[in-house]
């Protein structure tokens, strides 16, 4: 510490300046090693300075995680998969509950999958492996929408459509949610809306596809002026001008246009 003062203030000579040069020079170029199985080894660096994990210790490393952290006050897990197999995801959660057997799995029905391929590839797969004759599929091309009426499509999307409670009940799956659905179901939206509106179908577009779907369903938003509160200026402009209030429309207001539907 003395010497860290010193070469901070400059008060002590060159000696202990150079020491401390030489001391920081080595550490940053020091080589870590570890033993495993009674070996000294190198772990690899990578070029973000952290070090590369060992190949196939991934799910370890997830158990080994979810375990110390239900251990250290966790209430509820998420592990994460690169797709959606529950297979998968069972053989991680049954091994932390045999440590933790009260262990809860929050999980993502993530977006960022690729549900009709993943879930196809896998109906491929477990056809394969049972014997069941595949060659009228290309296992890469299963997105394709010339397979959407085969069998083998039918069965992912049952699988895809069971997914929640075959998790649950397989996978120990305690909460099931879906990030960014809105953001997804917004943009098609309004994509399929702008190919109608900008083509021959104009206004239709908007009126078949939107508006009379919203009024049909009860979509409250079919009402957007009642929603930012138009109503409740129109009443207060009444209450101080009574008749002669300048409303948004009068009879013929958006609220009243969608009342009887």
């Amino acid at each position: 510490m003395n010497y860290l003062v010193a070469l901070a203030t400059g008060r002590e000579n060159a000696a202990p300046r150079r020491l401390l040069a030489i001391l920081l020079g080595f550490l940053s170029t020091a080589i870590l090693v570890i033993t495993r199985e009674g070996k000294l080894l190198r772990p690899k660096r990578l070029p973000s300075n952290l070090f590369q994990f060992r190949e196939g210790t991934g799910a370890d490393r997830c158990v080994l995680d979810c375990i110390t952290s239900l251990q250290n006050g966790a209430d509820l897990l998420w592990i994460e998969t690169e797709k959606p197999h529950i297979e998968q995801i069972a053989s991680m959660v049954d091994r932390i509950r045999e440590v933790v057997p009260n262990a809860k799995l929050v999980y993502n029905n993530s977006p960022s999958f690729n549900w009709t391929l993943n879930f196809r590839q896998q109906v491929f797969d477990a056809w394969a492996e049972a014997g069941k004759d595949v060659s009228a599929y290309d296992r890469a091309r299963l997105m394709s929408v010339d397979y959407d009426n085969t069998d083998l499509a039918k069965e992912a999307d049952e699988k895809i459509r069971t997914f929640q409670a075959d998790a649950a009940r397989e996978a120990g799956i305690f909460h099931h949610l879906i990030t960014l659905p809105t953001y997804h179901t917004a943009a098609l939206s309004t994509d399929t809306l702008a190919k109608g509106y900008f083509a021959d179908q104009g206004m239709l577009a908007y009126v078949k596809n939107v508006q009379r779907e919203e009024i049909r369903n009860g979509i409250a938003c079919v009402k957007h002026q009642n929603m930012a509160g138009s109503d409740i200026g129109d009443n207060h402009k009444e209450y101080f001008a009574g008749e002669a209030a300048l409303k948004a429309g009068g009879k013929d207001n958006t609220m009243n246009q969608f009342s009887n539907h």
